[in-house]
C-alpha cells in the first residue's frame, strides 16, 4: 500500500466476481468511492478488514494486481444556481457540452427528513392535465407513480408535467434511457425556453446499468439544496423506476444475495422508501414532490416493483389507451391520489369535489352500458346519452393531450353535463347546479 496525497492505493485483490472486487484495507468507509484500474467502483460491504466493492462498468479484464485508489468520500454533488438548465450523467458530470458547475459539494443519499419538520400538504400542484387536476389533484410534498405500460408515451406526459406544472424548478432523474428519449427531452425543455428552471440528471442505455442506481439520488440531492436553502417548490420527475430496480437486481445477483419475488432483491421495499420518502412539504414553503415512472412488465401490476411502489406512494396515476377515442387517458377508475381531498374545493372552485364524482359516475354508467351492447343488449337513451358523454369527457378531459387550467375543465365538465344529461341526472347539489349549469351552454 502507497499513500499519495492524502488516498489510499493498494494492488492486492483478494477476490473478483461479476460485479464486484474485495480486497484488505483500512479506514474505508461505507459507499466511499474508489477505481479499481481507472473505473469507478463503490464500497458496498465492510467486514472487518475486508472490504467489497461494486465496479460501475464491470470487473471484466481487470487484474488481481490492479490498482486500487480510495477516494476518502462518498459520490458527490456539486450544488449552486449553476445547475439550472444542465444536463448531467449519473455522477453529476455535465454531458450538455457546458462547463462544471461551481457550488457547495454535498453526499447524495443522506437520509430523508425529519417527519418533525414536515408540514400537512395543502398547496396545489397544477400540470394543466385534466386527467390529473380534475380528478386526482397533486399535492405539494406528495410521492406519486404513473402506472404505464412500455409502450405507452409516459415521456412525452413527464415532459408535458415538467412544462406545465407550477414550480420552481423541475428536476428530471432518466434511468435506462434511449439517446431518442434524451434528445426527446432536451428538444422539448430547450424550444418551450423552460430551461432555466429544469435540471436533468440522465443515464442512457449505453452507459452501463449500474449506474442507474446513483440517478435517483443525485435528483433528490439537488432537490434538497433548491427546496431546503432556497425554500422553492420543487418537482421531481423520475423515469423509469423499473430500470432502477433492475439494475438492483443486477448488483444484489452478482453479489450472490438470494433474489426475493420476480428476482428482485429482499432490500427493494426500503431501496424505494429510501426515495420516495425524500418527499416532503416544509414550514417555510419549500417542498419536494416526486412524481415517479412505474412501466408494468405485460401490464402486471402484482410485480414487485409497482406491488412495493403502492404501499410506498400516495396513489397512483394510470395511463391506458381509450380505444373509443383512440387516445391515451388518465384512467379515472384506476387511478386515485390520496391527499386531492386537501386542496379540492378550498384550493379549487367550490363545484369541484362535486363535478369530479359526478363525471367519474356517469363515465362509470357509460361503461356499463357499453358492456350491454356488447352482450348484444339493448341500450336506453340514457345509456346512448352516457355513451356519448363517455367519448367527449375521454377526449375533451381525461386525453393527456389536453391543456387547461383547473376552472376550465370544471367549466368544459358542465358543458359535458348540459350537452347529454338532464341537472336531475348529474345528481349535485342544486345550489351549484343554479349557479353553473346555465352558464354552461
Amino acid at each position: 500500500m502507497a499513500t499519495q496525497a492524502f488516498q489510499k492505493i493498494y494492488t492486492k485483490i483478494s477476490n473478483i466476481t461479476k460485479a464486484t472486487c474485495s480486497l484488505k484495507a483500512g479506514g474505508v468507509g461505507n459507499e466511499e468511492l474508489a477505481t479499481i484500474n481507472g473505473r469507478l467502483a463503490q464500497v458496498v460491504k465492510i467486514n472487518g478488514d475486508e472490504v467489497t466493492m461494486q465496479v460501475f462498468a464491470g470487473t471484466e479484464g481487470i487484474p488481481t494486481n490492479a490498482e486500487v485508489i480510495f477516494m476518502g468520500k462518498s459520490p458527490s454533488l456539486k450544488v449552486s444556481d449553476q445547475l439550472a438548465g444542465r444536463f448531467f450523467n449519473a455522477y453529476g458530470e455535465p454531458i450538455d457540452g457546458g462547463p462544471m458547475p461551481e457550488g457547495k459539494e454535498i453526499e447524495i443519499g443522506g437520509p430523508s427528513v425529519n417527519p418533525v419538520r414536515r408540514e400537512q400538504p395543502s398547496e396545489l400542484i397544477a400540470t394543466g392535465i385534466a386527467g390529473i387536476d380534475l380528478n386526482n389533484t397533486l399535492v405539494t410534498g406528495q410521492k406519486i407513480p404513473f402506472f404505464a405500460d412500455p409502450d405507452q408515451p409516459f415521456n412525452q406526459v413527464m415532459a408535458m408535467v415538467a412544462l406545465r406544472a407550477q414550480s420552481d424548478k423541475i428536476i428530471l432523474g432518466g434511468m435506462g434511457m434511449t439517446n431518442d428519449d434524451y434528445l426527446f427531452f432536451k428538444n422539448t425543455f430547450s424550444n418551450a425556453g423552460a430551461l432555466d428552471r429544469i435540471i436533468s440528471f440522465i443515464n442512457t442505455t449505453e452507459d452501463p446499468s449500474v449506474e442507474r442506481i446513483l440517478v435517483p439520488d443525485m435528483a433528490l440531492a439537488a432537490a434538497e439544496y433548491f427546496a431546503v436553502e432556497k425554500h422553492q417548490k420543487v418537482l421531481v420527475l423520475l423515469t423509469d423506476m423499473t430500470n432502477y430496480a433492475d439494475a438492483l437486481a443486477i448488483v444484489s445477483n452478482r453479489m450472490d444475495q438470494i433474489p426475493s419475488k420476480d428476482s428482485m432483491p429482499g432490500s427493494l421495499y426500503s431501496d424505494l422508501a429510501k426515495i420516495y420518502e425524500k418527499a416532503v412539504q416544509f414550514p417555510d414553503g419549500g417542498s419536494i414532490t416526486i412524481i415517479a415512472v412505474t412501466t408494468l412488465s405485460g401490464g402486471d401490476i402484482t410485480h414487485a416493483v409497482p406491488d412495493n411502489t403502492g404501499y410506498i406512494t400516495e396513489g397512483q396515476l394510470y395511463l391506458r389507451r381509450d380505444t373509443n377515442v383512440g387516445k391515451v387517458i388518465v384512467d379515472p377508475f384506476r387511478s386515485l391520489s390520496r391527499l386531492k381531498q386537501l386542496v379540492i374545493g378550498k384550493r379549487t372552485r367550490e363545484d369541484h369535489p362535486q363535478v369530479m364524482n359526478a363525471a367519474v359516475r356517469l363515465f362509470s354508467d357509460a361503461a356499463n352500458a357499453q358492456t350491454k351492447m356488447e352482450n348484444g343488449f339493448d341500450l336506453t337513451d340514457y345509456d346512448t346519452r352516457a355513451l356519448d358523454f363517455a367519448k367527449d369527457y375521454s377526449a375533451q378531459l381525461l386525453a393527456i393531450d389536453v391543456n387547461l387550467d383547473n376552472t376550465e375543465m370544471l367549466d368544459v365538465a358542465w358543458g359535458l353535463f348540459s350537452k347529454h344529461f338532464k341537472p336531475a341526472e348529474v345528481n349535485i347539489k342544486q345550489q351549484l347546479v343554479d349557479k353553473y349549469w346555465k352558464n354552461a351552454q
